[in-house]
Order: structure tokens, then C-alpha cells, then sequence
């Protein structure tokens, strides 16, 4: 979801400010592709490259900047497929950092998470350098250990063979067209009761809090670390103003519509829901000023943003 509004937004460019990007999306599914951006035909500035990301890209351009942003990021997965979730942040990433090395990029940007911070102890925010443990032995851990591997492949890249890394740690990113049947992160499945009109049930006691950034503020974020970017450095990507617990969110959605009259309730969760709680912190927000130091601000809100989420689904 993520990649695709990257390409949006350079199709944008081209389409309205005549920008001449030429633009390579990669993806393992044509039709997937097709479905999400449309017949390439009509778009002689956007190529497709149908490969999978364990074994060189048969591209012959020449390349100025790479975002590696492919990952699986459902934590349902993460107990189920852990090789599939580790692959694409640790081969695919080795492919496409020589791919950036043979191509002398100007920038390399990968996509990190806050899942890398891990357990962290503490009444502060979460800064780019503060880190947590995290047990390499608990599958559960397969995507933040492989995104911590992956960015200490970035530094060595950059340190042996000067390839240009930057990284962003991205924290609860929502949007239109993000997947509510099956993604199993809460604020995904209160978007799908309200479009259902049905109530909110909460599964736990609501207390964990998240920061919650929209895809406008997310990607503008992306952009800025990769043109502006200091290399070899991690930025959190997120809206650390609205860090609200679970609770907060449920009550401001249901709010959004009083006319449904919708309530938020409790159930107590069932011991083979897949979903997994974040391993970053539940109480301590995520500091962004070396985002913002780059030039970056959030401009759309939570009630703003999730209202724009649900009226696309309807």
C-alpha cells in the first residue's frame, strides 16, 4: 500500500507538473500490478518489472534512486510464513542494495519499522537511537529482527561500498485501499465495523496507545528522507500528535457518525487470535523531530484522516 502511493504521487507529478520521473514498480503479480495502477499502456513514463525480489532484476535502466518498501508486514503471518516474511527484508534487500551499488544511485531508501525498537523501558519518546530487546529464538520476532538485519545491511553497504542508505522507521500508517478484511491490526478492523454500521468490539482494556500517521503525511515523510536524507541515518515516519490509546480511537470513530449510534464494547480476546500486540512500546510515543528537522509537519488529523479512510470503502 505504502509503495503504490509512492508511484501515485510521481504519476501525479508527471501527469500535472510534467516532471518526466521515469518510474519502475516491481512487484511478483502483473495482475496485481494492473489492478492497482491500471493498464501501463496509457503510461509511457511507468514500467512494470514482474520479478521476485530473491535473485538479480532483469533491468536494464539506469537507476537513480531505489525504495525498497516490498515486505510482508501482517503480523497474522509472522507465525505461519517466517521465511516468506524474512526474505524480501534480507535477500531481497541484499539484491537491491548491489543493484543501487552497480547503478552508483543518488539514494537508497529502505522501509524500516518501529518494530525494531522492541521492548523499551521508559517515561520519554522513542528516538532514533534508543533500542529494546527483542528474543531472536520467538518466530514472532522474524519481521523485526530481519528489518533490524536489513538496516545494518544499509551501513555496510554504505560503508564498504558507498551506496547512499537512508532508512524509515515507519510506525501505524492508515489509507484508502488498505486491506480491512484481512489486515488484523485494530484501527484496520474498527474502519470495518463503522463501514458495516456495526459496533466496535474491543479485546483488550484499550490502554495501549499508537501513533497514528495518514498516507498524505506518510508519504510526503518518505520523500523528504530520500531526497533530504542523511546518509546512514534512521527517521521515524509518524504523526507523534496523534498518539492516542485504542480506546481514544474507537470512541472517535463511532463519534464520527452519531447518526449510526454506535457503540464501542469489550470481549475478552480468544487465545488463537493471530493478531499480536506491537513489541515497541505501549506507552511511549515516538519522537519524529529528526523528521521534522528535515522540513516535515503533519497536517491531517486523526478524525480528518480515518474520515477519508471509511467514506472511500463506502
Amino acid at each position: 500500500m505504502l509503495a503504490s502511493y509512492m508511484v501515485f504521487m510521481l504519476m501525479w507529478l508527471n501527469e500535472t507538473q510534467n516532471m518526466n520521473i521515469y518510474i519502475i514498480a516491481q512487484g511478483r503479480s502483473k495482475e496485481k500490478l494492473e489492478r492497482r495502477f491500471g493498464d501501463v499502456e496509457k503510461y509511457p513514463y511507468l514500467k512494470f518489472c514482474i520479478s521476485e525480489l530473491d535473485q538479480e532484476l532483469p533491468l536494464q535502466e539506469k537507476l537513480d534512486y531505489i525504495v525498497h518498501a516490498a515486505s510482508l508486514a501482517n503480523p497474522a503471518l509472522y507465525g505461519i510464513c517466517p521465511i516468506e516474511v524474512l526474505k524480501p527484508n534480507i535477500i531481497g534487500n541484499y539484491e537491491l542494495l548491489e543493484l543501487a551499488a552497480r547503478n552508483r544511485v543518488r539514494s537508497y531508501l529502505l522501509f524500516s519499522s518501529g518494530d525494531i525498537y522492541g521492548k523499551i523501558k521508559g517515561n520519554g519518546r522513542i528516538g532514533e537511537e534508543d533500542y529494546g530487546a527483542l528474543d531472536p529464538l520467538d518466530i514472532h520476532n522474524c519481521y523485526g529482527e530481519s528489518k533490524r538485519m536489513a538496516e545494518t545491511m544499509c551501513a555496510a553497504w554504505l560503508c564498504e561500498k558507498g551506496v547512499p542508505t537512508r532508512v524509515a522507521r515507519i510506525w501505524h500508517t492508515y489509507a484508502p485501499t488498505m486491506d480491512i478484511q484481512k489486515d488484523p491490526r485494530v484501527f484496520a478492523s474498527f474502519v470495518r465495523d463503522i463501514v458495516n454500521n456495526r459496533d466496535i468490539i474491543m479485546k483488550s482494556d484499550g490502554n495501549a496507545k499508537r501513533s497514528f500517521c495518514y498516507i498524505t503525511d506518510a508519504i510526503a515523510g518518505y520523500f523528504l528522507i530520500l531526497l533530504r536524507g542523511e546518509n546512514g541515518k534512521a527517521y521515524n515516519v509518524c504523526n507523534s500528535g496523534e498518539f492516542l490509546s485504542i480506546l481514544e480511537l474507537a470512541e472517535k470513530l463511532t463519534g464520527l457518525y452519531p447518526e449510526q449510534n454506535l457503540q464501542v464494547k469489550k470481549e475478552k480476546r480468544d487465545k488463537n487470535d493471530p493478531y499480536l500486540e506491537n513489541l515497541a512500546a505501549n506507552w511511549i510515543p515516538p519522537d519524529n523531530s529528526r523528521l521534522k528537522a528535515l522540513g516535515w509537519e503533519a497536517k491531517i488529523d486523526v478524525r480528518t484522516g480515518f474520515q477519508r479512510v471509511i467514506e472511500s470503502f463506502r
